[in-house]
């Protein structure tokens, strides 16, 4: 069999020739974690085209993106302290989600999304660290990358064609606030400086279950999809 070629993924993403000979060439059962990780290292990834508000500053060039699937969460909190209203929040709500990629109609799990103290801060990151961050972690050498919103900028979805949903989460950009190394030295996310979330759809607050007092203390996961454009610094 001739396995010397190249694929595109659903979201853009370039698969290697020797990857793509991997997965169609070796039982699943030979392959190790250590030709897997350089394989998803050497991915060519475009960045893609977004607004100025969402655009890692130049100097920083997309490496890896996943399709995830997962839950945004919301706590309903008081509007104000001592309030008798209240609003939904995503302040210290958990995140879930799993990031794929599609290889030739299979879809193999690459990153996870959820919240994790930051054990490993960089100079971008706040002081005091809040209690939890958002955190992705890879599946195939358990490199790690804490972010948090860039500048408090996001755009609404329904604005650009790179957040084309109406009524959906918002498009971010997200610098590094952290970072670790897998246990055995993998770094596929642990030189991650920016993250993109783009083509939102879903995990919008829900429209009910969160207006007085009384409702304090509710929590939701609303379920959406969105593309992660993982960056790092040019070398």
């Amino acid at each position: 069999m001739n396995c010397n070629f190249s694929r595109q993924s659903k979201g853009g993403a370039r698969i290697p020739r020797m990857f793509a000979a991997l997965l169609l060439c070796c039982p699943f059962s030979t392959m190790t974690w250590a030709q897997v990780q350089a394989e998803a290292q050497v991915q060519k990834v475009k960045s893609p085209s977004t607004p100025a508000l969402i655009t890692p500053p130049a100097g920083h060039s997309a490496f890896l993106v996943g399709n995830a699937i997962g839950t945004q969460g919301y706590i309903c909190l008081p509007t104000s302290p001592g309030a008798s209203t209240a609003s939904w929040t995503v302040k210290g709500a958990r995140p879930e989600a799993t990031l794929f990629l599609s290889f030739f109609g299979q879809d193999f799990q690459i990153i996870t999304h959820f919240l994790s103290p930051v054990t490993n801060p960089n100079e971008a990151a706040p002081n005091p660290l809040p209690f939890g961050s958002a955190t992705w972690q890879s599946s195939l050498d358990s490199s790690k990358v804490w972010a948090q919103v860039f500048n408090s900028t996001s755009i609404p979805a329904g604005f650009d064609p790179s957040c084309p949903n109406s009524g959906s989460i918002a498009c971010l950009l997200l610098q590094s606030i952290g970072s670790e190394v897998g246990p055995t030295g993998g770094t596929i996310l642990s030189k991650t400086s920016f993250i993109q979330r783009l083509n939102t759809n879903g995990g919008s607050a829900p429209s009910e279950g969160c207006f007085t007092s009384a409702d304090v203390g509710n929590q939701r996961l609303v379920p959406y999809t969105a593309d992660y454009f993982f960056y790092r610094r040019d070398k």
